[in-house]
């Protein structure tokens, strides 16, 4: 199944995807869960799944939002491919490093990205974000996979000048409106392995990153069970697993995103997700 949160007129909502169209949730599903984060923590994918009475809304006048557009949390781990970890000249890590974003630095599918005013080096990072699914401590990895209420693509959009300030990633990764998040989740049970999937990320057209989850240092039961050891995940909170080679700061000459450009991360089984590039 795949869930789309967005906007239609001045209301939010969400709904199921089928082809070019999103069945809405029915009102009175809507009335009981308000929003997709609701549904995970009602434990009621099934009840969507079965939902009878939305309407069918065509996906070119929606208003895509992030895919959880109210996350408790979304916590994205750095240095996380070989090839980035190589390109950027760092050593391997021996724990998962991690920051976080607020929802307020994110925006939906076909949304503008803010290129931050305060940087000349907007950078991109095509990733897959892990949603929990339900409450979650101390979980051993063998266990990560019960967790997990599916995926979606992620754009770490990052000032990488700000992010350069300390050996703290905040400031750079936390700008209005400068990643994204979508264009749906994809359940678990339609992503067999997730190790196996793909990810591309192109800038006007051309691929700069490509990579397969197969490369992470911390693969995602690895990056579950150390997160659950030191927070609760909650139902709508986001891991972002890290991006593969090719960001525009490992490049000579250097690429950055400029306004007009158009971002795309496309994951294999899971999604495309687009943004045009703007300026506040």
């Amino acid at each position: 199944m795949q869930i789309a949160s967005f906007r239609i007129g001045e209301r939010q909502s969400y709904g199921v995807v089928s082809g070019d169209s999103v069945i809405e949730a029915s009102d009175a599903l809507r009335q009981q869960f308000p929003d997709l984060r609701a549904v995970l923590d009602g434990d009621a994918l099934a009840l969507l799944a079965s939902d009878e009475g939305g309407v069918a809304l065509s996906s070119a006048q929606l208003e895509f939002l992030p895919t959880i557009p109210n996350p408790d949390k979304v916590l994205c781990v750095g240095i996380n491919y070989r090839p980035h970890v190589e390109e950027m000249g760092r050593e391997m890590p021996n724990w998962p490093m991690i920051f976080v974003r607020f929802p307020g630095s994110q925006v939906g599918h076909r949304q503008p990205l803010i290129r931050p005013a305060a940087s000349e080096k907007y950078d991109f990072e095509g990733e897959l974000a892990v949603v929990i699914g339900r409450r979650a401590r101390n979980v051993p990895r063998s266990a990560a996979d019960d967790v997990i209420a599916g995926y979606c693509c992620f754009m770490d959009g990052s000032a990488r000048d700000w992010q350069n300030h300390t050996s703290q990633f905040t400031p750079g990764k936390n700008f209005d409106r400068s990643g994204s998040m979508g264009p749906y989740l994809v359940t678990r049970d339609e992503v067999p392995d997730a190790a196996q999937l793909k990810l591309e990320t192109t800038v006007n057209g051309v691929v700069m990153q490509s990579g397969c989850l197969d490369e992470l240092i911390f693969d995602i039961p690895a990056l579950i069970e150390y997160c659950s050891t030191f927070t609760e995940l909650l139902p709508g909170d986001v891991i972002a697993t890290g991006t593969p080679g090719g960001v525009g700061a490992a490049r000579k000459p250097p690429v950055w995103l400029r306004d007009g450009d158009r971002v795309s991360v496309n994951v294999e089984g899971v999604g495309r997700l687009e943004n045009p590039v703007g300026a506040v």
